[in-house]
């Protein structure tokens, strides 16, 4: 018997009412032959299914989560179905797999095994937000999460608008939605008045923001960033 595969699946970047919008008709049909899934909150995901009109009744599923509460020794043990020949979908909570997601701890072991991984198209933020930025989209670097004290983020601000002016690289990160204002209000603050910043917000959503300016004239730019989904870039 061969291996199933396992399959990359992108879901939205907010409501499921953009389903339709962000993710082709394809990606549905493959998803509806699917009947296991490593996910990172199942009641998230079983959501995303009743969207996409999965024809499997939810309870006849089956559902292994990957999240910060899994046990680690233990994950490998999700991929015995593939060895029994059954396909599996890889989940992420919003947007594409294994970029700023636990997936890849998955990926990684899948290909130890030999076992076929297919990615599916579907929304990124961060590549999103690349895109409309204006910055460069040849030379980039995605650093995730800022450190919380204050002053290790401060430096590290500094590091990515170094980088920026001197190499022409793209720096990216994201913040904790309810501390989005304060993170603009610090990099206008701290960053040259022409260093230009971007800030991409609620993307593929009916809300959808996306604005870069230099430092300076963020200072009178009005924009409610408070709990929203929110990348940041920094860029020449």
């Amino acid at each position: 018997m061969s291996n199933g595969k396992l399959y990359l699946i992108p879901t939205t970047l907010g409501g499921n009412e953009t389903v339709s919008h962000v993710l082709p008709d394809y990606n549905h049909q493959l998803v509806h032959k699917i009947e296991v899934f490593i996910v990172e909150q199942v009641r998230t995901a079983r959501r995303f299914l009743k969207a996409i009109n999965h024809p499997v009744p939810i309870n006849n599923m089956i559902f292994y989560e990957l999240n910060k509460h899994s046990n680690l020794d233990s994950i490998v043990e999700y991929l015995k179905p593939l060895l029994d020949g059954k396909n599996i979908g890889l989940l992420s909570e919003a947007g594409t797999p294994c970029v700023a997601d636990p997936g890849a701890m998955i990926v990684e072991l899948a290909h130890q095994k030999n076992i076929t991984v297919v990615p599916l198209v579907g929304p990124n933020s961060i590549i999103l937000a690349l895109m409309g930025s204006g910055f460069n989209g040849q030379h980039f670097l995605f650093h995730g999460y800022l450190p919380i004290d204050s002053n290790q983020r401060n430096r590290k601000i500094k590091e990515l608008e170094l980088a920026a002016q001197r190499f022409n690289q793209t720096q990216i990160f994201i913040e904790t939605p309810y501390r989005n204002m304060t993170m603009l209000e610090t990099m206008v603050k701290l960053l040259k008045p022409d260093t230009k910043i971007c800030v991409a917000a609620d993307l593929t959503l009916p809300t959808e923001f996306i604005k870069t300016l230099p430092a300076k004239l963020w200072k009178t730019t009005k924009a409610d960033l408070h709990k929203r989904p929110v990348v940041f870039l920094i860029g020449r």
